[in-house]
């Protein structure tokens, strides 16, 4: 007894099993080397990972230097805040202390990324201003010391 198979079957068969023939090589191609040996990860991006160079030296780096600066920071609201997240990356800096300069930005928009108005900021943790109001003419660090805020200068 013959089985009927109707041709728009066969034609979908087909046509489904040359779709997953297609899939199955684009994936062979695109799937990087070691995709899957830990996980959902490529493994080789540990390597790649290690390969970059240092960039930021962590706040215990500037202490070893700057300890003066680090007990009038660890005194205020900044107290909890990496070094870097100001001055940028540190690591150059330690590495050629009399070469390379780690600068605050200057900028009234560097400071408003943290302490412009926002709704949906706790105003427990962080002091907002409006940077369209508030003393638009200065810039931050004229009147505040960056490592204690609370503190005005002259």
């Amino acid at each position: 007894m013959k089985i009927y198979i109707p041709p728009q079957v066969k034609r979908l068969l087909l046509l489904m099993t040359i779709f997953i023939v297609v899939f199955i090589l684009i994936r062979a191609v695109l799937v990087p080397e070691g995709f899957g040996d830990y996980g959902h990860y490529r493994a080789g991006s540990l390597q790649d990972n290690e390969s970059y160079e240092i960039k930021y030296a962590g706040h215990e780096a500037c202490i070893e230097c700057h300890s003066d600066i680090f007990e009038l920071k660890e005194a205020d609201l900044h107290s909890e805040l990496n070094c870097e997240i100001c001055h940028g990356p540190a690591q150059s800096h330690v590495e050629y202390p009399d070469s390379v300069d780690v600068k605050l930005n200057r900028e009234r928009d560097f400071c408003a990324l943290c302490h412009a108005a926002h709704a949906a900021k706790s105003t427990n943790v962080i002091f907002q201003i409006n940077p369209d109001e508030h003393y638009i003419e200065k810039i931050c660090i004229d009147c505040h010391n960056p490592h204690q805020p609370w503190e005005l200068k002259e």
